[in-house]
């Protein structure tokens, strides 16, 4: 099966101004994202696969370990429940 990641429906993906960062925004939690993050996460929008969401990345942060890291940091949200 083709994995096609997208935020679980209890999850929010906001823009903090202020902080000027991305947030997760969950009932009873947000989630503060670091550098990049809110970039991979705004490719997770169901309609793209993994390998999809690498290549956008690679393109945009040329030279950056994207084919190793985005994956693993997309499984670790699918573990947190974040995405599905």
């Amino acid at each position: 099966m083709t994995w096609r990641p997208v935020l679980a429906r209890h999850v929010m993906l906001r823009r903090d101004p202020v902080r000027d960062t991305d947030l997760l925004l969950m009932p009873e939690r947000v989630v503060v994202l670091r550098g990049h993050a809110g970039s991979v996460v705004r490719l997770c929008d169901g309609r793209r696969e993994v390998p999809e969401i690498v290549a956008a990345l690679a393109e945009r942060f040329p030279g950056a370990p994207v084919a190793d890291e985005v994956p693993r940091f997309l499984s670790a949200l699918h573990e947190e429940g974040w995405l599905r």
